[in-house]
């Protein structure tokens, strides 16, 4: 499985980065019988866009022609480019790529359903529930 996942740095021993669209880098790594072989490393250069970087960001990943990517949220737009180009998302959690990269392999990260902060869905606690209404 060829997957992209959101980082901190270059590297399998990189931080998972929380934003997709503002991540500094992308590890593409290939997962296989548990085994993570980096395959490349690519410099969001959506980062610094003032608006739109989760479509530019979505849009790096389609290029790769990953299976998955993994990050710690995904806005509306990053959602709706990535589910069109057929590119699953799931919720990464706190470590390092490689670690994150093994989780996903095991089924053990949470596959991303709707768009939102912190990869919640509508009406998981998230919101302000209507005050000053």
């Amino acid at each position: 499985m060829k997957i992209a996942i959101a980082s901190t740095g270059k590297e399998l021993s990189s931080e998972m980065s929380f934003p997709f669209g503002r991540c500094q880098f992308f590890v593409v790594a290939e997962v296989e019988g548990g085994e993570v072989k980096l395959v490349k490393a690519i410099e969001n250069t959506a980062q610094a866009q003032r608006g739109g970087a989760g479509i530019m960001a979505s849009q790096l990943i389609g290029d790769e022609k990953v299976d998955a990517v993994v990050a710690g949220a995904f806005g509306p737009r990053a959602f709706g480019v990535l589910s069109e180009l057929g590119v699953k998302m799931f919720i990464g959690v706190e470590g390092t790529v490689e670690e994150n990269a093994k989780k996903l392999a095991a089924g053990e990260l949470k596959e991303v359903a709707s768009p939102g902060p912190m990869g919640m869905s509508p009406g998981t606690g998230g919101g302000f529930g209507g005050r000053g209404r």
